[in-house]
């Protein structure tokens, strides 16, 4: 006859019993994040047709599975982390498919990241073997698209906890990314050094840091302050900033002086627009 002890025994709990889905997704948005940059690394490392351009083995070790230098390390640890994200997404849209108290607009923004999962997948294969800026172009901004859908999901499940606080925050946030998006972008840092993999890893990462900011302000604004014409420059705001973004990447990839000039003026009005969404926002607050 089982014992009461046996039977009240606790059974192991999924981690989303433990930590809860909020933490899995924010994990879950750090390892996207930290894919993208690895991602830059590589790229700006010249190591995008390291391990002797094979996917998804690498040049050395059983089965060429490890890197035989340090370019293939770069290409094998943005893979090797790539992985994890790849599982970390799809755990994230399964617990949320399957739970009822997760948010449905949740559930579609990281179901649909899923989906666009194995499209980046080819789209990493693809820059190894054929390496066009092209393909190049699609597998950035596909991972930026995704990087997007979880910062917007991150957002959503943790909202009740976000205040109007969190919008001067991610205000300020793009407020301080801006200058320096500038200051290491090709058309700026090219007359003072070269665009050095260091540089373009720091610009990519105040490139996300920009998104993150455009996403987090208005969506959070539009809730906590009740300010429709608020939410309407913070929103206004949040879509200059990905026309900035989206110049930012043009000027690494033309030599249009005509691209350069658009750029740096169009970064410049997005600064004084954080400026003031970030008084505006004290005001309505």
């Amino acid at each position: 006859m089982p014992s009461d002890n046996h039977s009240r025994r606790p059974s192991a709990r999924s981690l989303i019993d433990r930590f809860g889905y909020p933490h899995l997704l924010a994990g879950t948005l750090v390892l996207v994040t930290a894919t993208i940059l690895l991602g830059v690394a590589a790229k700006a490392t010249g190591s995008g047709l390291a391990c002797e351009a094979n996917w998804p083995q690498c040049d050395a070790g059983p089965f060429n599975l490890l890197p035989a230098n340090l370019p293939s390390f770069y290409e094998w640890f943005h893979r090797f982390v790539a992985m994890f994200a790849g599982f970390a997404i799809i755990g994230s849209a399964v617990a949320a498919w399957r739970s009822p108290t997760v948010d449905k607009r949740v559930t579609a923004l990281v179901v649909l990241g899923m989906v666009l999962t194995p499209i980046q997948v080819v789209l990493g294969w693809q820059t190894v073997t054929q390496y066009t800026m092209d393909i190049l172009s699609w597998h950035f901004w596909t991972a930026v698209l995704i990087f997007g859908l979880f910062v917007v999901a991150t957002v959503l499940v943790w909202e009740n906890r976000l205040g109007p606080r969190h919008v001067t925050g991610a205000l300020a946030l793009g407020a301080v990314s801006v200058p320096f998006h500038v200051l290491f972008s090709p058309p700026v840092i090219t007359d003072v050094t070269e665009y050095s993999p260091t540089v373009q890893m720091v610009q990519y990462g105040v490139t996300l840091a920009v998104v993150a900011a455009a996403i987090v302000a208005p969506m959070v604004g539009r809730r906590r302050l009740e300010n429709d014409r608020l939410s309407s420059y913070l929103t206004g705001t949040g879509v200059f900033a990905i026309v900035v973004v989206f110049l930012g990447r043009r000027t690494g990839m033309t030599l249009d002086p005509m691209i350069d000039s658009l750029y740096l003026g169009t970064a410049g009005l997005l600064f004084v627009a954080f400026i003031a969404g970030i008084v505006l926002t004290k005001r309505a607050s």
